[in-house]
């Protein structure tokens, strides 16, 4: 082997070591990024089961207060107070005067934000992203504008019930709904 092959060998391998490390590099970058999305989905998981043994001597869902039905878990634990305070706050005025009493009653008529995503995607075989199932319910439900959050935690509500199915295509979350037995 001559002098000048085994230079041609030895940069070949520096370039293959090179490019190997470059995409190994990249690979654990895109795991990171990966892993990130998996704790947050955790954090949401656990924040929704906290909330679900909460209310659990909630038979009637109507019943819940507003932040449990419209708005989204608070995930960060320095903001509990300010959360719990919204809660009480709808408590107190309601036992104050007869008027938000008749106003939270027609409220109780209006359906819950779940059964009407449960509603939408059952008009689909194929899964549909939040985005979609949240544009196409302020088309349909134009009184209705839940913020793109609280479409994703009362879709991953559904999920923790059963009612749904979630599943990633790349990078995006997609639902399903679950099919009922018919007894």
């Amino acid at each position: 082997m001559t002098s000048q092959s085994a230079a041609t060998l030895r940069s070949r391998y520096v370039a293959q070591a090179a490019s190997d490390l470059e995409e190994n590099r990249r690979r654990q970058k895109e795991l990171e990024e990966r892993l990130s999305v998996l704790k947050q989905e955790e954090a949401l998981l656990a924040d929704i089961l906290t909330l679900a043994e909460r209310y659990e001597g909630f038979a009637d869902a109507s019943r819940l207060p507003e932040q449990v039905q419209d708005e989204p878990a608070v995930a960060k634990a320095k903001a509990p107070t300010r959360a719990a305070a919204r809660r009480s706050a709808p408590a107190k005025s309601a036992t104050t005067t007869t008027a938000p009493k008749a106003g939270a009653k027609g409220k109780s008529h209006q359906p819950l934000l779940g059964d009407l995503l449960a509603e939408l995607l059952g008009q689909y075989e194929e899964s549909r992203p939040a985005k979609e199932l949240r544009d196409e319910l302020l088309k349909k439900h134009p009184d209705r504008n839940p913020t793109p959050q609280v479409v994703r935690n009362t879709l991953e509500s559904l999920v923790a019930k059963g009612r749904i199915r979630r599943h990633k295509e790349q990078r995006s979350v997609m639902y399903t709904l679950v099919e009922r037995d018919s007894d």
